[in-house]
């Protein structure tokens, strides 16, 4: 088996872990996270250091690579240009849960975790760094570009197209034939009838626009970070 580290010891990490640990191809070996102090122990691994000590821990537990266990997809996009920064050669390793269901003619990129009871139906795309939380569904001719993410329940119908890091919130549902801009987000519980443009909130049923949102800008609850202007790659969340 091979060696792999996670990226963010936070509740998303534990389900990556868990993933991971159904796994008959990898073997974690422990966590990277810049907030948790080094040698703590986190759902029985340990924090092996932050992302600035990769060289050091690579060489002395010969990883093949790793996974970024962070939900936020602007701060996802952010750890991934630092490690490949660090570790130019690093390898992402994408993680199925062994009860998603994945579709004929689906093309899965690097560093995706597809979550418990998630659906990609036939024919699918999706890019690097994505993630289909649990019992999502992406339907028939999908496309998810890099560090989109569809969260828990959400339901996509055929030829969907979400952009480069969207997100779908909780439970909410798309109509087929819909095409998601880039660095959007959709808010929990929603109904999207129509096309929604880059970089706005969009909510409701049907889901409306709200109002334009800025490159970066958190949405997840309890964010770490609440301006992006601020955001330090030396201060990288889980």
């Amino acid at each position: 088996m091979k060696n792999v580290l996670i990226f963010g010891a936070s509740g998303h990490g534990s389900v990556v872990l868990d993933c991971l640990e159904r796994s008959e191809d990898y073997q974690v070996v422990g966590f990277i996270d810049s907030y948790i102090e080094k040698g703590t122990k986190k759902f029985g691994y340990q924090i092996l250091g932050t992302e600035k000590e990769l060289p050091d821990i690579f060489e002395k537990f010969t990883i093949y690579g790793g996974v970024i266990a962070i939900g936020d997809n602007w701060i996802r996009r952010q750890m991934a240009e630092r490690i490949l920064r660090i570790v130019p050669n690093f390898k992402f390793v994408s993680v199925i849960h062994p009860s998603a269901t994945i579709g004929k003619g689906v093309k899965i990129g690097q560093g995706c975790v597809i979550m418990p009871g998630a659906i990609i139906n036939a024919n699918a795309r999706i890019a690097n760094h994505c993630i289909l939380n649990t019992r999502a569904s992406l339907g028939h001719d999908g496309v998810m570009e890099n560090y989109s993410s569809l969260a828990p329940g959400v339901c996509t119908g055929g030829y969907m197209h979400l952009g480069c890091g969207s997100a779908i919130s909780l439970g909410s549902k798309v109509i087929e034939n819909i095409r998601i801009g880039s660095e959007s987000i959709i808010g929990a519980g929603s109904l999207v009838l129509k096309n929604i443009p880059d970089l706005v909130l969009a909510f409701g049923n049907p889901a409306e626009i709200i109002r334009s949102r800025m490159e970066g800008e958190p949405y997840l609850g309890k964010n770490k970070f609440s301006q992006p202007t601020l955001f330090s790659l030396d201060n990288t969340g889980s």
